[in-house]
């Protein structure tokens, strides 16, 4: 490495965000620019570690050591192109990733790991300022052609490798833009919509077809589909929330997270004037402890809530690793995200009981009792307090417990792939059980990250490509990283 003693000279340093009162009058990025020689230093704390367990942290097998090496020497270009040739979309993970190839970073035995996200995105945007993002058109046409049904990050990637491979690739949207979840789920504070725009325009000169507003079953259908292309990519995501089936959770004013989520940012890009959940002036619940909670207070506290509280059923994790959490495992500890910075009372440790309305039939509070954890049998479990149960004041309520996977539509069925009983699709190697039907990123694996949902993208369009060629040269991460997911096999 350039820098030898970086890591003891320069500590973890993260650019400064616009203060939490001006910034929720708007839904631009929080965060100011970091210049070039605090970056510089960043980049710099990556030390000669022998053996990187970044590499394994991260589910892409970026090549982190060797672009934190160019970015300390400057040499952008190659900093780009390490971090490109395993990642489709370093402007998306480097805003919205929750890092876990930090968890993993080596220094963080003792010390603040590496910014390891930051430095990604720097390195992809001056990529873009210095010109090094251009459109690469496949050198060879292969003839065959691939339909990608769902334009998340996972089907973006998948479309992006299958494309380069030298097939001819549609990717059918049914939103009006091009992005999933990207657009239409996380808010423009933490992922502004123009990324998604420039990388999309640079896949077009690269004859990548998008066809927006095409939902199967309705603009067309999947027996035409299965029926003009060679092979199908799935990737629509695990887009069916997980209930909270308690008493009252049908009541007026009681929403899925992405029912709020979507809309908003749909208002922001201007496909409809307003949102028709409105969080201004209520008291809102957000139940759910995860990122798309946290999605949930930053929204509410710019529609103007008169208060915002999270409850999470877990109990609230410690500040640093504890013993039963060792290093390189993912860090169970507190996360306080920007949107928690800028108002919520966050709850722990209780159990939501029963929704209560008036006789309008909206919600007006909800009932919950406060748990004790204990361990029993060598598992976690908890216990309701006795005298705890209390009810809490509720106008409007979003549920953020998570998906239990693909839409329940019919779109599995009509392009003749089995399910489990649980209904997620049967697959192996990312093929179901119609040969011709490939599966990618969260409705084959389950809800996960977007750096999942890329390397599912990647893995399954080699697998397309090898199906159709018989071998195929598209890059691929050693297997030997990838977790053991006994559930997808049949």
């Amino acid at each position: 490495m350039g820098a030898k003693e970086g890591f003891i000279l320069f500590k973890r340093e993260l650019p400064e965000t616009r203060k939490p009162e001006e910034r929720i009058h708007d839904y631009k990025e929080i965060y100011k620019p970091f210049d070039g020689e605090k970056l510089n230093h960043q980049a710099a704390r990556c030390m000669d570690c022998g053996i990187p367990f970044c590499h394994q942290g991260c589910p892409l097998g970026n090549i982190i050591p060797d672009f934190n090496d160019a970015v300390y020497r400057n040499e952008w270009e190659e900093a780009f192109q390490i971090l490109r040739s395993t990642n489709n979309f370093p402007e998306f993970t480097g805003r919205i990733c929750p890092a876990p190839c930090e968890g993993s970073c080596v220094l963080g035995i003792n010390k603040d790991p590496v910014a390891i996200e930051l430095i990604e995105k720097n390195i992809a945007e001056k990529a873009y300022e210095l010109g090094f993002v251009k459109p690469k058109m496949p050198t060879v046409k292969t003839g065959f052609k691939v339909a990608v049904i769902g334009s998340g990050p996972a089907g973006l990637a998948a479309a992006d490798q299958l494309n380069q491979a030298g097939h001819e690739v549609t990717l059918f949207e049914k939103d009006k833009k091009v992005g999933g979840l990207l657009r239409y789920g996380i808010p423009d504070f933490k992922l502004e919509k123009w990324v998604i725009d420039r990388r999309v325009e640079i896949m077009e000169k690269e004859g990548v077809i998008f066809s927006t507003g095409t939902e199967v079953g309705f603009n067309i259908k999947a027996e035409n589909i299965l029926r003009n292309f060679d092979a199908v990519v799935l990737s629509t995501g695990a887009q069916q929330p997980r209930e909270l089936k308690i008493k009252g959770s049908d009541l007026k004013g009681v929403h899925f997270a992405m029912e709020f989520l979507g809309k908003q940012n749909q208002v922001i890009a201007g496909e409809i004037l307003s949102n028709p959940i409105s969080a201004e002036g209520k008291h809102v619940l957000v139940i759910g402890g995860g990122d798309t909670g946290s999605d949930c207070i930053g929204t509410s506290n710019r529609h103007g809530a008169a208060s915002i509280t999270q409850l999470e059923l877990l109990p609230k994790p410690p500040k640093q690793r504890t013993v039963l959490n060792p290093w390189p495992e993912w860090p169970m500890t507190l996360k306080t995200s920007s949107s928690h910075e800028e108002g919520a009372d966050r709850v722990f440790s209780v159990l939501t009981k029963e929704f209560v309305g008036n006789e309008k039939g909206e919600v007006t509070g909800l009932v919950l009792v406060d748990l004790e954890w204990k361990e029993q049998n060598g598992r976690m479990q908890f216990v309701e307090i006795p005298g705890t149960s209390r009810t809490i004041p509720c106008d409007l309520a979003f549920i953020a417990i998570g998906y239990a996977g693909p839409a329940q539509n019919g779109l599995l069925e009509a392009f003749g792939v089995q399910t489990f009983d649980n209904s997620l699709p049967k697959s192996k190697d990312y093929q179901s059980t119609n040969k011709k039907v490939f599966l990618a990123g969260d409705m084959r694996r389950g809800q996960s990250l977007v750096v999942w949902a890329i390397s599912e993208g990647r893995e399954a369009a080699f697998k397309v490509d090898e199906f159709l060629q018989g071998s195929s040269a598209l890059p691929r991460k050693d297997e030997g990283y990838y977790e053991v997911e006994q559930h997808i096999h049949y």
